[in-house]
Order: structure tokens, then C-alpha cells, then sequence
């Protein structure tokens, strides 16, 4: 399974979550054309354990991959998915040569020991990564500000996963907002196995007839920089401003759509729709504003992340959930219906 690199607060934080190869697999389909004779870089995977290490060398000369590196974090503490424990942080270059069903144990798989704990941000893994054309691993939730920052720093392409919400962090929403970064295919549910010290959860979790133990989460997706056919498919949009209610914000000049599904197709103003409104965003039929230009008043305060949320993003004096504010492009439509 694909083990993420740990820091000890990572640790700590339950961050070890282990991606399905069949997840890796739905999602990379999508962007086979970036991967011919690029470096690939799995900066959080134990290469005995991990599925993006399978997917990549399995799929080395489909890809046409020119390299794969790996790299993890120590394992001192063995669990379900690997009897490794290890003093050392370990990494590995593969260059397509193949030994019988891609053995890392195999005489053409060379798995070297680091010199620190292998944490992506160390000046070793950092040295790797700058060898790297493209990124893809599973990041640990916690650190998903500081491996962005990185991939933002190094002018990375990457494919990552990560939750939901962490698209309103400040250091990531301009990235949305400014078309740096995007969401990928697949967003909502994912399924991860889990180390066998995990403590058991009353809900999302379960063990299955072997004694692995499971979490799911609701609200992961796939963070990229890399473009895909799919995301200039044009939203359809079967609403009209004039024949519901749209209220507005309290303290925004624009209205607030409830569910992606109800977005007007007929109205250009600001609109505060949901967060899942981004697994459907066209950057050519929307424009993501920045809610901080349409306070209503000096008073409410400037977020820096550019959002509607928390007790200022109200209406009727009722809270709502975050809301990233957009508009329709005009001159998108106008395009369409020129004679």
C-alpha cells in the first residue's frame, strides 16, 4: 500500500492513510500524455509498500516514464502492510529495468538507505525532488500547507491527494482562484486502509475478514496542476435567476446558491456557491472572484483567503458553510450564441 511520509507530529496526528492502487489507477488514466519521458517523483512512499511505486514501474513503458524516484520516511514501528522497521529512511531511482513482477528484493530494484528521516522537506529529498518533472503521492493531511508550499517554491507538476477543505486554506484558495492549481477526476469518497495501531472510530471505519483495518473519508480529492480534457467540459446549468429566490449575503453583494445544482444559467453577478462546486469548474464558463472586493461595508473584516465563511458569510442572520464566490463569463455565452 502507498505509505505517506510521516513527521512525529504527523504521526501523532493519525496521518497514515493508504492509498487503493485501484484509486491511483481511475485517477492517472486521465493524464497519460504529461508522464512520456518525464521523471516521476513519489516523495512519500516506501517502495516495499507502495502502490504508487507499483502503478509507476507496472506501468513504466506505458507511460514512457524516463525515471522513477521514491523516497519515504523511517519506519521503526511495523504494522499490516510492511514487517519493515528500520533505523534509516530509505529511496530508490528506477529506471524501467524489470526483474519478475517488479521485485523491490530483485537484483535490478536498488533500495538505498538516507542519510536523515526522509521528510519531504529535507535538504536530500529536496535535491531529489528538483531531479523530478511530476510529484504524485499522498501527502499527509497535516502537512499538505507545507508540501503545496514546496511544489509552489520548486515550480512542480504535480498529483496529490488531499481533503476537501483544505481548499480554503489561505495558502491554497488563491492558488484555485487563480487557476495555479486545480482539482482533478475524482472527488468524494476514498477508502484507505489504515496502520493496525490505529484506535477504532465509531463511524468511517471497519475491519475487514483478514483483520485490516479501514477508514473512509467523504471528502478527499485529487489536487493537480496538471490539465485534463474533462475539466473544459461546460457546466450545465438548467436554472433560472428569474424563477426562484436567491437571497443575499448579509455582508456581500452577491447571492447565495445553496447547491451547485441550482446555480442560474441566466445571471452574471457575483453568486457564493458550495466548495463542491470546484469538481465541476470550467475555467472558460466561470470566473472565481475574490469575496473580500464585494464586502458590503469597511466593517466586515478582510479574509485572507478570499472566501465567504464563518459568522460573516450569513444570510437573514443565519450562518452558511464556506462559500467560494464566482460569476458567469459573459462574454462566454455571448461566444456561443454569435450568429
Amino acid at each position: 500500500m502507498s505509505s505517506k511520509t510521516l513527521t512525529a507530529a504527523g504521526r501523532n496526528k493519525e496521518d497514515e492513510f493508504y492509498t487503493q492502487i485501484s484509486d491511483i489507477e481511475n485517477e492517472l488514466r486521465h493524464y497519460k500524455e504529461h508522464f512520456v519521458g518525464k521523471t516521476v517523483l513519489c516523495n512519500c512512499d516506501d517502495p516495499r509498500v507502495s502502490n504508487f511505486f507499483k502503478f509507476f514501474s507496472l506501468n513504466f513503458e506505458v507511460l514512457g516514464l524516463k525515471r522513477l524516484i521514491t523516497t519515504c520516511y523511517k519506519n521503526q514501528q511495523p504494522d499490516l502492510f510492511s514487517e519493515y522497521a528500520s533505523e534509516h529512511a530509505v529511496y530508490l531511482i528506477y529506471d524501467g529495468k524489470k526483474n519478475e513482477g517488479c521485485d523491490v528484493n530483485g537484483p535490478d530494484i536498488d533500495i538505498k538507505p538516507l542519510k536523515g528521516d526522509g521528510d519531504f522537506r529535507s535538504p536530500e529529498c529536496v535535491e531529489l525532488l528538483r531531479q523530478a518533472d511530476i510529484v504524485v503521492t499522498n501527502p499527509p493531511f497535516s502537512l499538505f500547507r507545507q508540501f503545496i508550499e514546496l511544489m509552489m517554491k520548486h515550480k512542480k507538476k504535480f498529483l496529490i491527494i488531499g481533503n476537501h477543505d483544505a481548499m480554503s486554506y489561505k495558502e491554497v484558495f488563491p492558488l484555485v482562484k487563480n487557476n495555479v492549481i486545480w482539482l482533478g477526476t475524482k472527488a468524494g469518497d476514498m477508502k484507505f486502509r489504515v496502520p493496525s495501531y490505529y484506535p477504532p472510530r465509531k463511524s468511517r471505519y471497519w475491519v475487514d475478514k483478514d483483520g485490516q483495518k479501514w477508514r473512509s473519508h467523504g471528502n478527499i480529492c485529487w489536487y493537480t496542476n496538471l490539465d485534463y480534457p474533462k475539466r473544459h467540459e461546460e457546466m450545465a446549468l438548467g436554472k433560472k435567476f428569474w424563477m426562484n429566490t436567491y437571497k443575499e449575503f448579509d455582508n456581500y453583494k452577491a447571492i447565495d446558491v445553496d447547491a451547485v445544482k441550482d446555480i442560474p444559467g441566466d445571471y452574471f453577478g457575483p453568486m457564493g456557491v458550495p466548495v463542491t462546486f470546484m469538481s465541476k469548474y470550467n475555467p472558460e464558463q466561470f470566473e472565481i472572484l475574490n469575496a473580500n472586493d464585494y464586502r458590503r461595508t469597511e466593517n466586515v473584516p478582510i479574509k485572507a483567503h478570499g472566501l465567504i465563511k464563518d459568522k460573516d458569510g450569513s444570510v437573514d442572520g443565519k450562518p452558511k458553510f464556506v462559500r467560494i464566490l464566482i460569476r458567469l463569463r459573459k462574454e462566454y455565452y455571448e461566444a456561443k450564441h454569435e450568429d
